[in-house]
């Protein structure tokens, strides 16, 4: 019977092959799901860090104070936007009503407050009812939604155009301007060297933290957008907290309508042009997927900065406003192509 021997080196050899086989390199442990996730989560922060070096570089004028205050009461009025729209982004659905409700609140302001068309003059009372229309408007854009469930896509371009259509109709088509010195003091007015409009705006980034960290409607808006239907087995009433979001999202559209009428002295039919592209734009670079669920108001304030930084520094820079609009298309594309997970996202409609 022959006997069995056994060399102890080689299953050494074979053990440490083994082990150095499975063991994971450096390069993978760096580059690994998690940690390419957290590397995401702070790309938007370096890119504004960067971009401000690099623009000062080119021209030192952008860290004077004057222009940095006229970087932050630029951002005002696209950050009380972006705010709103967050929640909606959130929810992984998409509000286009940004231009139709900002100008709704625009035109309610204007029309009540001390103005050039009529007699009106009820102060900060036309600030209340512009901000309660606009919120209204949410609310229907919600309740729209959910109980004819219709896509919020097509949903919110339809309230969109309607609100648009209210505003122009009701301004008769011309641009009224704002007379009442106290909502004017909103642009005109400072408090620590800066307009009263940037420290509304900062109120409304506090607000949406509260919310959203703090609150159990921004917890089930999060549940939501991570995965509807085990939000729904967890006894998250979808319905209800979509027409809150709305409504939420409606209340920040108006209060960003009133400092866009106090910032232009007026309301016309063009006050919103532009309004929703910049708010989309400040959301997704900052970080928030369109996916839902991931992101949040932190990222989409870092996200207004980068925008409006960048849209500072091209002007200090002399770049021609085409390229200024193709840099930021190009940056937009950029942001979504980086803020999705390609693992989980398996379906591309």
């Amino acid at each position: 019977m022959p006997s069995l021997t056994i060399n102890a080196e080689n299953i050494k050899a074979v053990a440490k092959g083994g082990r150095e086989g499975t063991m994971p390199s450096f390069a993978s442990r760096l580059f690994n799901r998690r940690n390419l996730q957290r590397w995401r989560s702070y790309a938007p922060a370096l890119v504004l860090i960067a971009l401000c070096v690099l623009i000062t570089i080119a021209n030192p004028n952008f860290i004077e104070l004057r222009n940095l205050v006229r970087v932050a009461n630029s951002a005002a009025v696209p950050l009380t936007l972006a705010m709103g729209l967050t929640f909606i982004i959130l929810l992984g659905s998409i509000d286009l009503s940004v231009e139709g409700s900002l100008s709704i609140a625009a035109m309610v302001t204007v029309l009540l407050a001390a103005n050039d068309a009529n007699a009106n003059s009820y102060g900060w009372l036309a600030v209340l009812a512009a901000v309660a229309a606009s919120t209204a408007m949410g609310f229907a854009t919600g309740l729209i939604q959910t109980f004819l469930r219709i896509p919020s896509f097509m949903a919110t371009l339809g309230v969109w155009f309607i609100g648009l259509g209210i505003s122009v109709y009701m301004l008769g088509g011309s641009a009224v301007r704002l007379m009442d010195p106290t909502i004017r003091d909103l642009a005109l007015a400072r408090f620590l060297g800066l307009p009263l409009a940037v420290w509304v705006a900062l109120g409304a980034f506090a607000l949406a933290c509260v919310i959203q960290y703090h609150t159990r409607l921004g917890r089930h808006i999060m549940a939501i957008g991570g995965g509807e239907d085990v939000a729904e087995l967890s006894g998250i009433n979808l319905r209800r907290v979509r027409i809150m979001a709305f409504g939420l999202a409606g209340f920040f559209f108006g209060m960003a309508g009133v400092l866009a009428a106090a910032q232009l002295g007026r309301s016309d039919a063009v006050i919103a042009d532009g309004r929703l592209f910049a708010a989309v734009t400040a959301v997704v670079v900052g970080g928030t997927a369109l996916t839902g669920g991931e992101g949040g108001v932190i990222n989409t304030l870092v996200g207004v900065l980068i925008v409006t930084v960048l849209g500072n520094g091209m002007i200090l820079l002399g770049v021609s406003p085409y390229v200024q609009q193709t840099v930021q298309g190009l940056m937009i594309i950029a942001a979504v192509a980086l803020s999705l997970d390609r693992l989980r996202l398996r379906i591309v409609k």
